[in-house]
């Protein structure tokens, strides 16, 4: 996928964030887009902001967890554009505290939307995507993939560590086969985004983290995203470079992933237990 220029691309948590920086990328590369997100209001402002750009694109709202509205997501897709060409399983949430205080319903939220929101974004599509001569996949983890053990986060950490384990599976087995789709895996740090806010999608009876530890980390992450986290754009063009070049790894914040892959190798090399991550640690 070297020429972008005309094809289809959809993304999921596209009214925000990296998913709104991803399809504003991709419509300013001449791409066709299918915004997909949870929040309608939020999409329908997305969908006309891009549209009054000159954008050829169309909103669908789309909760992840549900793999039919994942399929009725490229139902439409097909019906709006004729094709599906790139695909970015980008919506994610957080929420978590002490293990044992978090609900069990919290976990199951947390799983369905960042794991098995991908997995749904990956069993739908890839049938569409095999069917050409080019097709890519983007999946976003998270840091935190590689860097676990932070404060509170069990939940995140668990979910995006799930995503790059399977992320890696599928682009090892689509290479043995001579696929030709292609898998990336982008796993950023702090970006200036809504992520410390995401427990206002709650489902309907789970509370938000209450805990003061698990307030005071949400309110350091952030403000170290609003200080020092990449905008959202940056992490866009990461994405368009590494899909244009087959590149598996998307890593905005690369020493954090390289700090935590040498922390766990020294768990690993000498058993010593590692202390407790904090924010910017």
């Amino acid at each position: 996928m070297k020429d972008l220029r005309g094809r289809v691309a959809v993304v999921t948590g596209a009214a925000s964030g990296i998913g709104l920086a991803l399809a504003t990328r991709f419509a300013d590369e001449g791409m066709k887009v299918v915004l997909a997100d949870v929040e309608p209001d939020a999409l329908e402002r997305a969908s006309n902001e891009l549209a009054g750009g000159g954008a050829d694109v169309i909103a669908v709202p789309t909760d992840v967890r549900d793999i039919d509205a994942v399929q009725a997501l490229a139902d439409r897709a097909i019906d709006a554009f004729g094709a599906v060409h790139l695909v970015c399983n980008n919506a994610g949430v957080e929420t978590g505290g002490s293990f044992l205080e978090i609900p069990y319903r919290a976990w199951q939220w947390v799983m369905d939307v960042n794991f098995y929101g991908v997995l749904n974004g990956c069993r739908v599509f890839l049938p569409l995507l095999e069917t050409q001569d080019e097709g890519h996949i983007v999946n976003t983890a998270s840091v935190a993939a590689f860097a676990s053990g932070t404060s509170t986060m069990t939940p995140y950490c668990a979910s995006k560590s799930a995503i790059l384990g399977m992320s890696e599976c599928l682009a090892i087995e689509l290479d043995s086969a001579g696929s030709s789709v292609g898998v990336s895996l982008l796993a950023p740090g702090p970006v200036k985004t809504k992520m410390t806010d995401a427990e206002r999608n709650l489902p309907p009876g789970v509370p938000p983290a209450s805990e003061p530890h698990r307030v005071a980390l949400m309110e350091e992450l952030k403000a170290k995203a609003d200080a020092v986290g990449l905008e959202p754009s940056a992490v866009a063009g990461m994405v368009v470079d590494a899909v244009r070049d087959q590149q598996f790894y998307i890593l905005p914040h690369a020493e954090m992933a390289f700090a935590g892959v040498q922390r766990r190798l020294r768990w690993m090399t000498t058993g010593e237990l590692p202390g407790v991550r904090t924010a910017g640690t």
